[in-house]
């Protein structure tokens, strides 16, 4: 597809990283599958991806965020 951004690349099958967020909660989602352009990067996720990451991000956010503890 013609990309909507640059309006001078085709896409191609790739992965491309998302950020969501919302209510404080930050989730970076990497490995997703996309279309992206060969000219600018713009990546295009398709509907049924876009409505797994958001259904996701909405379990993730019911249960709370995750503690992490740094190695020293």
């Amino acid at each position: 597809m013609r990309c909507l951004i640059c309006k001078r690349g085709s896409t191609e099958p790739a992965t491309t990283t998302v950020t969501l967020e919302r209510d404080g909660l930050i989730m970076v989602i990497k490995g997703v599958p996309a279309q992206v352009c060969r000219n600018c990067g713009e990546a295009y996720v398709d509907e049924k991806v876009a409505s797994e990451l958001l259904t996701s991000a909405k379990r993730r956010r019911n249960r709370g965020p995750k503690s992490r503890s740094a190695s020293t």
